[in-house]
């Protein structure tokens, strides 16, 4: 009989765990919304690790479709951030745009997703490819949310990304114009005119094509980039050494 009731106990507990499928969350101590400003608190003081904490719980203890998991998610990022942890940081902002995109923290949590990455590309010198994912979800936050104020400061890190991808192709070129490696030179900085006209350096690399130009003797093409210079970029600092009104009158 002993024996009996020893199998029929483990048939329950196993039967248990088999019905409730994995364990549950351990029901909260507090209602949801006083952890959550509880964290927030904590968050604000800048104890990020235990407003994590409370915050994962938050998560944790609510139904998904619940609109404060959103934000609960989206200040989990902000502590990834914080810390240096920009790739989790973005992944958790991601999660929180596509997950909740109706929350009114969408918007946002796209915009610190482009952050996080561009934080992971600071140097125009390194691999592209996290400033290239900041430029998409920068785009991506501005056609899905265009009136934003989000949207609104996306544009301007958008600006300023591309002059970072300017910077870039214009340093390669320097750098082909010191090997004397001309005819890269002038891909490169063609390319930063042609792709980013509206970028600081866009001038600096017209100026360099004048000066490479010289160095070839092709003085059509010197003359066509300084006419350029002219119409779009007057204000160019160098532009009158560069290219002397002499050389304006004897194009006409």
């Amino acid at each position: 009989m002993a024996l009996m009731r020893i199998l029929l106990g483990l048939g329950v507990v196993l039967l248990a765990a088999g019905c409730g499928g994995r364990p549950r969350e351990p029901a909260p101590a507090v209602p949801a919304e006083v952890a959550y400003r509880r964290a927030m608190q904590q968050y604000r003081r800048g104890d990020c690790k235990h407003a994590r904490e409370g915050l994962g719980q938050v998560a944790a203890w609510l139904s998904p479709r619940d609109t404060l998991v959103a934000w609960a998610l989206y200040y989990q990022a902000e502590c990834d951030f914080a810390g240096g942890l920009y790739l989790e940081a973005s992944r958790q902002f991601r999660r929180v745009a596509d997950e909740h995109a109706a929350s009114r923290v969408a918007p946002d949590a796209l915009l610190r997703a482009g952050d996080a990455q561009a934080e992971l590309w600071k140097h125009p010198e390194l691999d592209p490819e996290y400033g290239q994912a900041a430029m998409t979800t920068y785009r991506e936050l501005v056609a899905r949310f265009p009136e934003s104020p989000a949207a609104a400061r996306a544009r301007i890190k958008l600006a300023a990304l591309t002059d970072k991808f300017a910077e870039k192709e214009y340093r390669n070129g320097l750098f082909y114009l010191r090997l004397k490696a001309y005819d890269s030179a002038i891909l490169y900085f063609r390319s930063v005119v042609a792709d980013y006209p509206q970028s600081r350096v866009a001038p600096l690399a017209l100026l360099k094509l004048v000066q490479v130009y010289g160095v070839l003797g092709y003085q059509d093409e010197r003359r066509e980039t300084c006419d350029h210079l002219r119409r779009y970029y007057p204000q160019a600092a160098g532009l009158a050494a560069a290219c002397p009104p002499a050389d304006q009158a004897s194009s006409r």
